[in-house]
């Protein structure tokens, strides 16, 4: 499965070891311009750039974005995430900021902010300053060779990947791995009796290739690492799919494939189609084309006296609610006995699911899905 959508909810310790949390720094106090920031003037010229200079200049200077080139959908990640930490972006300068930084500020493009300026080197993260100055530097060629010592010895209880099981232990997290260097640690370790009193006899050659096997599958977890390309995921049954479209997933309720869901595989990719029907609300989800409006969530406030007001929350807490009706006028009501609020989500059938489907329930939905060209 692939949920993109977790990096919106993440504390601010996991985007630092992802070398992002500079990204999504909020001021406390925005400003127009923050004390020794470069004029937000100097973005590339473009369509929408003063969409981005207006919403964007408040926290963050032209380096934030110089040197930085990424797609359209990592970028859209970046200004969902912001807007997850407290920005107010609506949906029509979401795409307008989205559109402009994929165009002016593609993969591999760095823009300078003058004449003689250059991209800023990348800050180091918490993995570049994890563990001590003598970091295992992984020999390839032994690795090979490591990874036939592991077959034969480890590759039972703990996994193809190292990733354990019902049988052994995760080595990919183990501090016998992580602190080990060139065999310092899982030499004396498998020697001194592994699994319990049946110690592991290798040569010292061995044990080094097994290290730096290890420490290459602990690399190849992180998050650039081989594992993370995407994969193909219509595996799935179209008519099992179409059977819990119209049926026990309910989707049919909402949903028309002849209507809103009409030539949808055309839109998004398999990958996106799949983001898209688990987390529907997800703004950086990519389509081919001009994104739809996302649907908002409302309440309808309903007074002891009998009066009824819905709209959109601009304030929902346990003491007070605060809306804009249709028309745009404002209301505000503190919570207390007699007064009902009932909350309208246009995706909470969608969260109800979450907890009901399986993966394979999705798949099969995705694959039937992917049908209607």
């Amino acid at each position: 499965m692939i949920y993109s959508h977790w990096m919106r909810f993440q504390p601010t310790w996991v985007l630092l070891l992802a070398g992002l949390a500079p990204m999504f720094a909020v001021a406390q106090a925005p400003s127009s311009f923050a004390i020794g920031q470069a004029p937000v003037s100097q973005l590339p010229d473009g369509p929408n750039r003063e969409t981005v200079q207006r919403v964007c200049s408040g926290c963050h200077s032209v380096q934030m974005f110089v040197g930085r080139g990424m797609t359209r959908e990592q970028w859209g990640g970046v200004v969902s995430n912001m807007i997850g930490r407290g920005a107010k972006v609506s949906d029509e300068e979401f795409d307008q900021i989205v559109e402009y930084l994929g165009k002016t500020l593609p993969p591999g493009k760095q823009t300078g902010a003058g004449p003689a300026a250059k991209a800023p080197e990348r800050p180091k993260n918490l993995i570049d300053q994890a563990g001590s100055d003598d970091k295992q530097v992984v020999d390839e060629e032994a690795a090979a060779r490591g990874k036939t010592v592991y077959i034969a010895q480890c590759i039972t209880c703990h996994g193809n990947r190292a990733r354990g099981g019902d049988r052994g232990a995760d080595l990919v997290r183990s501090l016998v791995v992580l602190h080990d260097r060139y065999g310092s640690t899982i030499g004396p370790y498998l020697a001194q009796g592994h699994p319990a009193g049946k110690p592991v006899t290798l040569t010292q050659d061995q044990t080094v290739d097994l290290s730096h096997f290890l420490h290459q599958q602990v690399g190849d977890t992180l998050r650039t690492g081989p594992y993370n390309n995407v994969l193909n995921i219509l595996v799935g049954d179209p008519k099992e799919g179409k059977t819990f479209f119209d049926g026990a997933g309910g989707c049919s309720h909402c949903h028309s494939t002849t209507g809103d869901l009409a030539h949808i595989a055309g839109k998004y990719d398999p990958p996106s189609l799949q983001q898209k029907v688990v987390f529907p609300q997800d703004r950086a989800v990519a389509r081919k084309g001009p994104t739809s409006p996302r649907k908002p969530l409302t309440v309808t406030v309903t007074t002891p006296s009998g009066e009824s007001v819905t709209g959109v929350p601009t304030e929902l807490d346990d003491f007070n609610v605060s809306l804009r009706d249709a028309s745009g006028q404002y209301h505000t009501f503190a919570r207390g006995p007699g007064v009902k609020v009932e909350k309208h989500d246009p995706y909470a059938a969608h969260v109800a699911l979450l907890d009901q489907y399986t993966d394979k329930q999705i798949h099969d939905v995705v694959a039937y899905l992917e049908t209607l060209q």
